[in-house]
């Protein structure tokens, strides 16, 4: 199984747990404390050395992250997670299985991921317009996420799964291009 296959799985574990009805962590609250685990983990060589060696035992391990849980005030639900992560020896797989939760929760509620870029930064308005047009297009609600590329001279390229949205003027003009070079 490959890592990301790895990732997916946990992922989609958490996110059966935290979707359920009734359950007492919200899936973005869950999002978020995986993130400051995350954060902290990256922030430390010596606790990223801790967790993903195999020569300390799982019990050190659980004791560390029980430590850290504490500090960040993780729930039940995401410490018990990493505990599972650092019985099967997955610790260093949680980048991953942050994405993939990320992704599967965001699908189980309906939210596509847009990833935009522009020739400059867009106002709030020009976010919220482009927002309802993609929803038009796809019909999800969007996530977007943004970028600036000064190269695409005017206009925005928005990617969303495989399916890119072209309306940057060098997108026009390479179209442009080729209808005219087919044409001769």
């Amino acid at each position: 199984m490959t890592l990301s296959a790895v990732a997916q799985r946990y992922a989609d574990a958490l996110a059966d747990v935290v979707t359920k009805g009734g359950s007492p962590l919200p899936p973005q609250d869950a999002a978020a404390q995986l993130h400051a685990f995350e954060s902290a983990l990256r922030e430390s060589a010596e606790l990223r050395e801790i967790l993903t060696t195999p020569a300390a035992p799982p019990s050190r391990k659980k004791a560390v992250v029980e430590r850290i849980a504490g500090a960040l005030q993780l729930s039940a639900i995401v410490r018990n997670f990493l505990f599972v992560l650092v019985d099967h020896r997955r610790t260093e797989a949680l980048p991953g299985i942050i994405h993939a939760f990320e992704l599967s929760i965001d699908e189980r509620l309906g939210f596509a991921r847009a990833e935009v870029t522009a020739a400059r930064e867009l106002s709030e308005k020009q976010r919220g317009a482009l927002g309802a047009e993609l929803e038009r297009l796809t019909g999800k609600r969007i996530r977007m996420r943004f970028a600036v590329d000064e190269s695409l001279i005017g206009g925005v390229v928005a990617r969303i799964g495989s399916t890119v949205y072209d309306g940057s003027v060098r997108g026009q003009l390479e179209s442009l291009e080729r209808r005219l070079s087919a044409e001769s």
